[in-house]
């Protein structure tokens, strides 16, 4: 396992040790914010009063659906948390002294079927509720494992649609091992992101995690992948990603194939993926097309 994904999982840990520590619901600015998450460095909370539907599509059947959703979340600071957004944002010279920063009030829009999120505004402030800075929209970004809102995003949307996305994230089986194999000492291994499966048509659309280590388990290669598999077909093409060496550290993901769909190959440890996958979409049918607009 990855020192990134090592990192993730060793937070998830920790929430649970600070769930005794952390008040459930805190009530200022006229708001009502539930706690969500924390670690050493951030506490996210949403406000779930805030959650309206912004836009929604009715379907062939009579259904509404929301397409649009937005919210309130709030972030509070620790110092190194504040040093780090600070430094992210590269605003010292507006918050020279991280103390200062205390917590950021949002306002975001999610769309639930192509799983992203966009803060509209976002507000930060002192300890005594005073405006240090604020900034406008941001750009619309895909929810997956790597991302700091994935949380605040699935907290939104199980207010609208109760499909247990927060649990989801939680589980123990979020990830599923899709195949692995072994060639002299080296070992491949392919997960799966079950909170990030959708279906689109024949594709099953997901976010999958590649680890490549040789014999003594060092990590000679990781990917990062977002990737979309034709069921029926039994082909698949990598929609974007990022790619991880010990030489090169993180980059773009470059799949040699341009976006195009390739055939899993019978007989090769990709097919067993393939044949884990298509069994998954059977036996959760209705996960993978939840929200779906019809």
């Amino acid at each position: 396992m990855s020192a990134v994904r090592s990192f993730w999982m060793g937070a998830a840990t920790l929430l649970l040790s600070l769930l005794m520590f952390c008040p459930a619901v805190l009530a200022d600015e006229g708001q009502t914010w539930v706690w969500l998450s924390s670690n050493d460095r951030y506490s996210k909370y949403y406000a779930p009063a805030s959650v309206r539907i912004a836009q929604s599509v009715a379907t062939s059947d009579g259904r509404a659906v929301a397409t649009e959703i937005e919210a309130e979340i709030k972030t509070s600071f620790s110092y190194e948390g504040a040093e780090e957004t600070i430094r992210n944002y590269k605003i010292d010279h507006v918050i020279p002294n991280p103390a200062q920063l205390s917590y950021s009030v949002a306002q975001v829009r999610v769309v639930p079927q192509s799983r992203t999120l966009q803060y509209l505004g976002e507000t930060f402030y002192d300890s005594a509720g005073k405006v240090l800075w604020s900034k406008g929209e941001g750009k619309e970004k895909e929810m997956n494992s790597q991302q700091f809102d994935e949380e605040f995003y699935a907290a939104i949307i199980d207010t609208v649609f109760h499909q247990g996305e927060m649990q989801r994230l939680r589980a123990d089986n979020r990830w599923i091992l899709l195949w692995s194999d072994e060639t002299s000492g080296v070992k491949t291994q392919v997960t799966a992101d079950t909170s990030t499966m959708r279906r689109m048509g024949d594709n099953l659309v997901f976010w999958a995690w590649t680890e490549v280590r040789d014999a003594d388990g060092k990590a000679l290669e990781i990917k990062f992948d977002k990737r979309a598999v034709n069921l029926p077909q039994g082909t698949e093409r990598i929609v974007t990603g990022r790619y991880w060496s010990p030489q090169a550290g993180w980059q773009a993901l470059d799949d040699g194939y341009e976006g195009a769909y390739r055939m899993i190959n019978r007989d090769a440890p990709e097919e067993r993926g393939l044949v884990r996958l298509r069994a998954f979409a059977d036996g959760y049918s209705t996960w993978i097309t939840r929200y779906q607009v019809r």
